[in-house]
């Protein structure tokens, strides 16, 4: 095996390869990147079980420059190749794998000898039978994907909550997450009404998925049996495994019912809650209060260890009954940045019922959902 090509072009694919890479894998040869060169260029492979990318470099890639010498396949170990490559003099780096496991690398007058694996040893990416299929702008998956995975469960012993719920029927794409203390579901209509499927796919695949949507513009998306394929671009591809099991019906947990409504930019209560949650997170319960009567309504946190933070807000309309809530700060702050600086609905039913956020144009079908803190 032996190719030259252009360090920047080899490191951007490179750093994608490495988002499905873990240094905590039991299986050694997964700790690698598998190289594998021939004729219609070099393909870079990355996997944890969990999640697979596989990126190919063309051959006849401009920015890349790369040049074919010997056609091959080594497995190196990702940290330190990386590591070395990135720290390079020069602008092309020199790949060699002449025999055995020991590979050169070269660039201007630096010198490397690494020992790879043989690749023949390194998992198959799985094969599968899609059965369906369909194509969404880049920048649509990415905002439905931060809109709801802020909502995916962080406990391991609850599984299930740990993906979005991608629901697909109808021309409509829903997706749902949550961790029972909070929800956020957000809807989005497709060209294709035949495609139906009910998958949850892990929050972790679906964060390391939105890091790479900025570099395309469209996504097809396929879905197997238990793996989901988003083909990004003609030349990256991004396994992920499915979680299996019974999604919690969510429609369930949004109330139908508001007896107050507070109507407010997201971005000007996000920068007083955030304030707010300064002496919060220093206090024992990291818990702030909501009140709201039809005179004004105050954001206020109280922590007898640390001190006390009370700030009125001024909304754009209060309608309904005065009341009084406790909330998780942190929750609110994850909610809010997710509407950017948008106008939204705040809807209360009681002090212990769930109350739901929603931009008041509601076009982005989306809503996020918060659980009170029972304070007495």
């Amino acid at each position: 095996m032996e190719f030259t090509i252009n360090r920047a072009a080899f490191i951007k694919a490179m750093n994608n390869v490495n988002r499905a890479i873990s240094s905590r894998t039991s299986m050694t040869i997964l700790k690698g990147i598998k190289l594998v060169l021939d004729e219609t260029g070099l393909i870079l492979t990355g996997s944890n079980t969990d999640i697979s990318i596989e990126i190919l470099i063309p051959a006849n890639d401009d920015e890349a420059k790369l040049q074919i010498m010997e056609p091959g396949a080594i497995v190196l170990p990702a940290t330190f190749f990386s590591n070395i490559v990135k720290r390079l003099p020069g602008e092309t780096f020199k790949l060699t794998n002449a025999s055995g496991l020991q590979t050169k690398i070269t660039s201007e007058n630096a010198e490397f000898d690494i020992n790879g694996q043989d690749a023949n040893n390194y998992p198959h990416l799985p094969e599968v039978e899609v059965r369906n299929d369909l194509t969404l702008s880049a920048d649509t998956l990415n905002e439905v994907i931060g809109q709801t995975v802020i909502a995916v469960s962080k406990q391991l012993s609850q599984p299930i909550l740990t993906g979005v719920h991608f629901i697909l029927a109808s021309g409509n794409l829903t997706a749902v997450a949550t961790d029972r203390h909070r929800l956020a579901q957000r809807s989005v209509a497709f060209d294709d009404s035949d495609v139906n499927a009910d998958i949850i796919v892990p929050g972790t695949s679906l964060t390391q998925l939105q890091a790479m949507l900025d570099e395309v513009e469209n996504v097809d998306v396929r879905v197997a049996e238990n793996q989901v394929i988003f083909q990004l671009g003609e030349n990256t591809t991004f396994y992920s495994r499915l979680l299996e099991g019974n999604y919690p019906d969510a429609s369930r947990l949004i109330p139908t019912e508001k007896r107050t409504t507070l109507t407010i930019n997201a971005r000007d209560l996000l920068q007083t809650i955030e304030r707010a949650a300064l002496l919060s997170h220093e206090g024992r319960s990291n818990v702030i209060q909501f009140a709201i009567t039809s005179e004004k309504s105050l954001i206020s946190s109280n922590s007898p260890e640390v001190g006390r933070v009370e700030e009125q807000i001024f909304a754009a309309e209060t309608a309904g009954d005065d009341l009084t809530i406790s909330f998780n700060p942190d929750y609110m702050r994850e909610a809010l940045r997710s509407f950017g600086d948008e106008q939204i609905q705040i809807g209360f039913k009681t002090a212990l019922d769930p109350f739901t956020l929603v931009p008041t144009n509601n076009e982005t079908n989306f809503i996020q959902l918060i659980t009170p803190v029972r304070t007495y």
